[in-house]
């Protein structure tokens, strides 16, 4: 078979397998098609089928045919976060600052403080740290990808449980935007390249002025070139920040983070995140879980991204829970905001995989923190649906 031929194989396995998985069994509840995908790409890796199927491993993803399915995934994952970029809503954020700043504050430093215990306790033995990190990266890395929430991710399980547009839906989402600015910050700092500073500058500086310029172009434009324009503006976003060493994805969030929401018919912006998610994002997992390792054994991984679970569940929920107390919630509030919250999926896998690629991280630390955010994910909606059976009165709480 030739090359072709192999990477439509893989392209069917992909879209094959884990829709299968989620059709027959009917795991929607438990695991979305997402997480299906995510766990699917796991499987397909080297630490499972490579290991127990090492001849069909090799055949379908060769080489060649991982090079051209990374290719896919990159532009894949750069929609994905530009789309993430777009949906920060900040005004409304800001009028309701008080409210916004103490949630969004105490629901990402208290489990990134968690997460950065447990990644002291992981220094402590090696094989997590990557060969260019220095602890405080390492450190600071996990404990981010712990406090992380995945906004897309979220705005699906919301839509799911029939609270995206209502009061509550807008609250989380207000929390949600001001982490997002949080996390891409942290990252930012982590990726700081002091041998190319110069870089780095040059290009927030140049970010900076053509945003401008950005900006009143696409105020001038109608809807339908400002879709064109704006994949322009991502390409060009991603590629200056690859070039300065902070990484294409800062610069794909970046790049949606300085348009306006109000810019794009928002049912439209939904369309393309769901088709950004059916046809493109299933190989981003796949080559997501080509990358994972289990080499210093399924125990060890597991019992760290237990602890990393633990980390991030229980910090979110004590950081939701101080600022219920704080700001004078009803009784479950905090915990139906906090589960939703500690929603991992999409977001924590591409701030891993930044990691990785930065070598921050190893591959078994990166496998720990995919397992980490699957078994976040997968608990969200079992979590929130019977509180909110409970307590309806609290969906329509604006404040």
């Amino acid at each position: 078979m030739n090359i072709t031929e192999i990477f439509l194989i893989a392209m069917a396995i992909i879209f094959t397998l884990p829709y299968l998985i989620w059709r027959i069994g009917r795991t929607d509840y438990y695991a979305p098609l997402v997480v299906v995908q995510i766990l699917t790409g796991i499987v397909l890796g080297p630490g499972i089928l490579g290991r127990f199927y090492p001849d069909g491993y090799a055949l379908v993803f060769n080489a060649a045919v991982v090079q051209s399915l990374n290719g896919i995934a990159w532009w894949a994952v750069m929609l994905f976060v530009m789309i993430a970029g777009v949906e920060l809503d900040l005004g409304q954020a800001w009028a309701h600052r008080r409210e916004s700043s103490i949630t969004a504050g105490l629901a990402l430093g208290t489990p990134l403080l968690f997460g950065c215990l447990a990644a002291g306790l992981l220094l402590l033995d090696d094989g997590w740290t990557g060969p260019q990190a220095m602890p405080w990266q390492f450190v600071l890395g996990v404990g981010m990808a712990c406090a992380v929430t995945a906004l897309p991710i979220l705005i699906l399980l919301m839509d799911k449980l029939a609270i995206l547009r209502q009061p509550i839906g807008q609250r989380i989402l207000r929390y949600a935007s001001l982490d997002d600015i949080a996390i891409w910050g942290v990252l930012a700092l982590i990726l700081m390249d002091w041998h190319r500073v110069g870089k780095q500058i040059a290009f927030l500086l140049g970010y900076a002025l053509l945003g401008f310029a950005f900006r009143a172009l696409m105020q001038r434009l109608q809807e339908r070139d400002r879709w064109h324009v704006a994949l322009i503006w991502l390409a060009a976003c991603a590629f200056g920040a690859d070039w300065s060493g902070l990484h294409f994805m800062v610069g794909a969030f970046l790049a949606g983070a300085i348009m306006d929401t109000g810019w794009f018919d928002q049912e439209r912006m939904d369309l393309l995140r769901h088709h950004v998610l059916l046809v493109v994002m299933p190989v981003f997992f796949l080559s997501t879980g080509l990358r994972t390792n289990w080499t210093l054994g399924g125990e060890a991984v597991f019992v760290a991204a237990g602890l990393l679970l633990v980390a991030s569940v229980g910090g979110k929920l004590l950081g939701t829970s101080i600022a219920g107390r704080i700001l004078d919630w009803m009784p479950g509030e905090a915990g139906i905001i906090g589960w939703l919250l500690q929603t991992k999926a999409l977001i924590m896998i591409i701030f891993a995989n930044i990691l990785l690629d930065k070598q921050i991280i190893t591959s078994e630390a990166f496998t720990a923190l995919l397992l980490m955010a699957v078994a976040s994910t997968m608990l969200t909606v079992p979590m929130v649906a019977p509180k909110l059976k409970r307590l309806r009165e609290v969906v329509l709480r604006s404040s």
